[in-house]
């Protein structure tokens, strides 16, 4: 496939013009990203993203050809030549390459010509040994006389198979080029006759009728000639049975001179004649080796001649016949030709990516996947088109979820129970952007799904694996590299690509040209297509293709990551050397016992002495003591979870040492959970003194969960169920999140404070504007209408504003209901209007 440098002769030259594009693209991308205005953190990955595209594209050609020389060389090493390089490029490396070429041919030709000389001699040497073996059976068996002609018989073998030895030696000297023949009278007769009785001797029991005159002498080389008799004689006794005649004809002309050979066999069909005289080639019924035939037409065109079946005279068995014609010149012996290269495609990754990543990352079973980019690439297109960006909404969770699905559509273990856990966990996580207007909860749950879902993935195990999952996903785009120029080459060459851009192109001409004929014909029909389709500007068409070439990297990535995740689990993995000494690990375990016990102890003493020992001791009220430590005894949950994570990798393996493990640690996590319910309970304490907010209810839930994995943790470790706690931890984490957000948090704090309103009179009504629009309807139903039109007097400017009500895209459950709220309420106070009403009610609440 030709390459965009493929046509420049210098290498300096081509890594100029590689820097110098990617320095023009990222520059472009990045002058008309400020033009637009989109965000910096938008147009930054997206500027690197392309300008690391467009550095593998044009930097394939470059180093492709050193890659396909790796690979070749590789295989050559084992044995195998017929590898190549394919290249256009005409720089160095291509020059290099077209030598490397040159190079593998003519060890490739050294090699076949070693393969067929072992091949030949073998052949060759069979039939004097067997003529020679025979005879001196006979002589050892007394069947015939040692007698001096006996014996001349089995020297004159000995000497032939010598000669032969020679010949062979030089047959393979004529086949490289390098020797001449050696012509001279030659009598056909004579020579006939002593090819026959050396193959009857060989043990061939047909009858050889030789019909040849006696005067018949050739211009050609005896040995050479005699070899390709011998064969061509000794293949037709081979198929013809015992007794019956073998006919033998030669003659000559002023055109040339022939011989012709027939048997009485099974013939060869027309269609096998020509394969007949292929290196072993032979008829498996026949019982030779398959170069018999081979060596002797060979030898005929040595002599500028040929030899081929032709059709016999009496319509039954072979007939092979020689010709060689006196004014046809031998050709020049050259090496048969070499094998036809097969194509060899690039190495499976690039060798400078496997060094950095190493074992951590390999490429094994990362097939190129044109699906997985086509997937990617809709829910990039998905999110330019449909993404709400006044608000997050409906189009927010429609667009997850299709990332979702087009990374998990290549996912290797997408049919693994853990992966499809994930996966429905990261589907609950990303409904709160359809359901809830409060951001920091849309955003939490959306990076939880995000991380949950990877996890899933690449089946880590270990909270070092759910680490490192998170940094292997933005790794991804580097390491993916390879695998992405692949999948691309995959694309050029599909003949359903084509197909496939015919097809969108001619979908979104009719969408286009039918939507706007009835969108003129239909009012209603137009104002649906006027809610969904956005009128957009420069900016926000720049915005949007900055917003899908976003959507589409992350998205390729996290496919990547689940089509070849890495050894994640590779640091959680490596087991910490057992301390010799019980006491190292043991005393700072009993020590931390001690200091938690002191802890508990004071608690205890306040608890027991109530609010006035509190006051005369700290100075404190009891709400401002029970809550002054909250985050202090948070970090110390923490803490435990740690010591208790170190100390069983440290610990040794002896049943004594298990068990004061398990009592030391369990004494700790016993401890820790009365530290938690304290943690709780003065938070709880605290919040009916001064309120509810989202702050404190979440991070109520944090401990919570930080207590249930504690608890969870005494169970596995007494259970010897450990390795389990990781992914305990992260569903409990995701389900803790799913049930916090189905709690509806700014509703939950709305109530609840209108709640102690009602129970002390004190209510912060600041407090209240800073909560979304989930807060409004209890706030209208339980306040006063001209309280509730003070407090949500900046609802309209914010959350519920004119062009997010009319965005569809950024439809929300909690949004829709605050609208129906507020037009049950009426028009609300502005800060400019009813400044003064609204200043007697934040008098009236103290604020």
């Amino acid at each position: 496939m030709s390459r965009p440098l493929d046509t420049i002769g210098s290498i300096k030259t081509k890594l100029g013009l590689l820097v110098a594009g990617s320095v023009v693209v990222s520059s472009l991308l990045a002058l008309v990203g400020s033009a637009a205005e989109v965000p910096w953190l938008l147009v930054l990955p997206v500027t690197v993203g392309v300008a690391l595209a467009v550095t593998q594209l044009l930097a394939a050609g470059m180093v492709a050809p050193l890659r396909a020389m790796t690979e070749v060389a590789d295989r050559m090493a084992r044995g195998d030549y017929s590898g190549r390089v394919h290249t256009q490029s005409s720089d160095e490396v291509g020059r290099l390459a077209a030598s490397f070429n040159r190079m593998a041919h003519d060890l490739a030709t050294v090699d076949r010509e070693r393969r067929d000389l072992i091949a030949t001699v073998s052949h060759e040497l069979r039939t004097p040994l067997t003529a020679m073996t025979a005879l001196l059976e006979n002589l050892a068996d007394d069947v015939v006389p040692a007698d001096e002609d006996n014996l001349r018989r089995a020297l004159a073998q000995a000497e032939m198979l010598r000669d032969l030895v020679a010949d062979l030696l030089e047959l393979s000297r004529l086949e490289a080029g390098v020797a001449r023949l050696h012509h001279a009278p030659t009598p056909v007769r004579a020579l006939l006759d002593t090819c026959v009785e050396q193959v009857v001797a060989g043990g061939r029991t047909a009858r050889y009728d030789v019909s040849v005159p006696v005067d018949l002498v050739v211009e050609a080389d005896p040995a050479r000639l005699r070899q390709l008799l011998v064969n061509i004689l000794d293949n037709a006794g081979r198929h013809t049975a015992p007794g019956t005649a073998v006919e033998v004809d030669a003659g000559g002309s002023d055109d040339g001179w022939w011989v012709q050979v027939t048997d009485a066999g099974p013939g060869v069909e027309p269609g096998d004649r020509e394969r007949a005289f292929e290196r072993f080639g032979t008829d498996p019924s026949g019982g030779g080796t398959g170069l018999g035939l081979a060596i002797a037409r060979w030898v005929a065109g040595l002599h500028g001649g040929s030899l081929r079946f032709v059709d016999p005279p009496s319509g039954r068995g072979a007939c092979l016949r020689l010709e060689v014609s006196p004014a046809t010149k031998a050709p020049a012996a050259t090496p048969a030709p070499a094998p036809r290269p097969t194509t060899q495609a690039p190495t499976a990754a690039s060798s400078s990516l496997d060094a950095l990543f190493g074992r951590f990352w390999p490429e094994d079973g990362a097939r190129s996947s044109l699906r997985t980019v086509a997937a990617a690439g809709v829910a990039g297109l998905v999110a330019g088109a449909v993404l709400s960006f006044t608000a997050i909404g409906v189009s927010w969770t429609f667009v997850a979820v299709v990332c979702g699905a087009a990374a998990l559509l290549t996912a290797r273990s997408r049919r693994e129970p853990w992966t499809l856990v994930c996966a429905g966990l990261a589907l609950l996580l990303v409904l709160p952007m359809s359901l809830l207007d409060a951001v920091w909860v849309q955003l939490l749950c959306l990076v939880a799904a995000a991380g949950v879902f990877l996890c899933g993935t690449t089946a880590a195990r270990t909270v070092t694996g759910y680490m490192v999952t998170g940094v292997a996903w933005p790794l991804a785009s580097l390491r993916g590299l390879p695998w992405f120029g692949r999948s691309l080459r995959i694309a050029g060459a599909g003949s359903q690509v084509p197909a496939l851009v015919r097809t969108v192109v001619w979908s979104l001409l009719g969408l286009a040209v039918f939507g706007t004929i009835f969108a003129s014909a239909n009012p209603v029909f137009s104002d649906w297509v006027d809610r969904l389709v956005p009128s957009l500007t420069f900016n926000d068409l720049v915005a949007r293709a900055f917003l899908a070439c976003f959507v589409f990297a992350v998205t390729l990535g996290a496919g990547y990551l689940a089509l070849n995740p890495p050894d994640v689990d590779v640091l959680g993995r490596r087991r910490a050397p057992r301390l010799a000494n019980r006491y190292e690990w043991l005393v700072p375990v009993l020590v931390v016992d001690g200091v938690f016990l002191a802890f508990i102890a004071a608690q205890a003493r306040a608890l027991v002495g109530g609010r006035s020992y509190i006051e005369e001791t700290t100075g404190l009220t009891y709400a401002d003591f029970v809550h002054q430590g909250f985050g202090q005894l948070t970090l110390a949950t923490v803490l435990t979870l740690v010591v208790v994570w170190v100390a069983a990798r440290r610990a040794g393996d002896t049943p004594t040492d298990r068990r004061w493990l398990l009592g030391s640690l369990g004494l700790l996590c016993s401890l820790s959970l009365l530290v938690v319910a304290s943690a709780l309970r003065g938070m709880a304490v605290y919040q009916d003194a001064y309120g509810f907010t989202t702050l404190r209810l979440f991070v109520d839930f944090f401990e919570g969960w930080l207590g249930f994995l504690l608890l969870a943790t005494m169970i596995a470790g007494a259970a010897g169920l450990g390795r389990w706690l990781p992914r305990i931890a992260l569903v409990s984490g995701a389900a803790a999140l799913i049930a916090l957000a189905a709690l509806d948090p700014d509703a939950w704090v709305a109530e609840r404070n209108l709640d102690r309103y009602e129970t002390t009179g004190d209510l912060d009504l600041r407090y209240l504007q800073t909560l979304s629009a989930d807060a409004t309807p209890a706030i209208v139903e339980r306040l006063p209408v001209d309280v509730s039109r003070c407090v949500l007097q900046g609802m309209p400017r914010n959350a519920l504003a004119p062009e997010t009500l009319e965005d569809a895209r950024a439809w929300n459950l909690g949004r829709s209901r605050a609208h129906e709220a507020l037009e049950d309420l009426g028009p609300v106070s502005t800060p400019t209007s009813d400044a003064e009403k609204c200043a007697g009610v934040w008098e009236v609440f103290g604020q």
